[in-house]
């Protein structure tokens, strides 16, 4: 992560980067975003260690982009939210998702971004290439895409089919 001095670096980008800029912690944004809410779910997506992605969390939370729900007390167990702060980051995800699918996947993206009202396909500008709507995090839905990979037989599922919470 960059330092913590912006004497040199009077930039947002810099500032930015700061916060999400490592890559865990946009993958966890992203995967917040398709609808992984627990720690377990998150761990065994990322295949991240343990101590790394509790880290992460913690310093999300502590910067506003997540925030933490107790869903079970004994032992203590949480569910991990983006803030508005965490779903403005939306069209940075898309923005990365667009970037890779047109240079890094030769043509077969493992996902696809549709319209969750109406099933069209979500542009890299993150509107409805069907009925033109501006969309949001939750209008939007991941589904596997021509690249996606198999796991015995099946496609391997993009998201959840859930809003963002």
């Amino acid at each position: 992560m960059l330092n913590r001095t912006y004497e040199t670096q009077n930039c947002s980008v810099a500032r930015a980067l700061e916060v999400v800029g490592e890559r865990w912690s946009l993958l966890i944004v992203r995967d917040l975003m398709l609808g992984y809410r627990r720690f377990d779910e998150l761990h065994e997506r990322l295949g991240v260690a343990r101590n790394v992605l509790a880290a992460r969390l913690e310093r999300l939370a502590d910067e506003g982009v997540i925030e933490k729900a107790l869903y079970q007390e004994r032992p203590a167990r949480y569910e991990y939210h983006l803030t508005e702060k965490g779903r403005d980051l939306w069209p940075v995800i898309v923005g990365l998702l667009s970037w890779g699918d047109r240079y890094l996947t030769g043509g077969a993206p493992p996902v696809v971004l549709e319209h969750r009202e109406c099933g069209g396909l979500v542009n890299d500008r993150r509107i409805c290439e069907r009925c033109g709507a501006e969309l949001g995090v939750r209008e939007a839905i991941a589904r596997p895409g021509p690249g996606a990979k198999k796991a015995r037989g099946r496609l391997v599922p993009a998201g959840r089919v859930q809003p963002g919470k």
